[in-house]
């Protein structure tokens, strides 16, 4: 585990070093240059020898990827490469069993005939036919002043 801490500090490091020696480079002309309206310089600006702070981007870089590389092989190693290790499976739903009893009308499968709890004579809600009712008409519609 401090072999883990270790390399992170490196890399915190490296990280660090490689944004200084990219903001310290020399720029390769304006924002023309880049859009196609260079003058005299070529597609990628005028070639110049490697500097020491291109070189050292390169290596820099270079390390870089390595660091990513090392550090995810290494922090890999402590887990057990799965976030669902450890949790309990999930319970089928217990099946539905059919009714013990069979309904009245000995037929299975179909639903009994409701029965009605109104007197004699009477007849429930759900029987009775709504009667229309009237609306008023609405009145003339105000005028829009002009």
């Amino acid at each position: 585990m401090i072999l883990y801490y270790l390399l992170s500090t490196v890399y915190v490091l490296i990280c660090f070093l490689l944004l200084v020696v990219i903001l310290l480079q020399q720029g390769k002309g304006d924002m023309a240059a880049a859009f196609g309206g260079g003058g005299s310089q070529s597609a990628f600006g005028a070639r110049a020898g490697a500097t020491l702070l291109s070189k050292a981007t390169a290596v820099l870089a270079g390390l870089f990827m390595l660091g990513a590389l090392t550090l995810a092989i290494v922090g890999q190693r402590g887990s057990s490469g799965s976030l669902m290790t450890g949790t309990p499976a999930p319970q089928a739903p217990a099946p539905v069993s059919a009714p013990a009893s069979v309904p009245a009308g000995g037929a299975t499968g179909t639903m009994p005939a409701p029965t009605s709890s109104a007197p004699a004579g009477t007849t429930s809600p759900a029987t009775t036919t709504p009667q229309p009712t009237s609306t008023p008409s609405p009145g003339p519609a105000p005028q829009q002043p002009k």
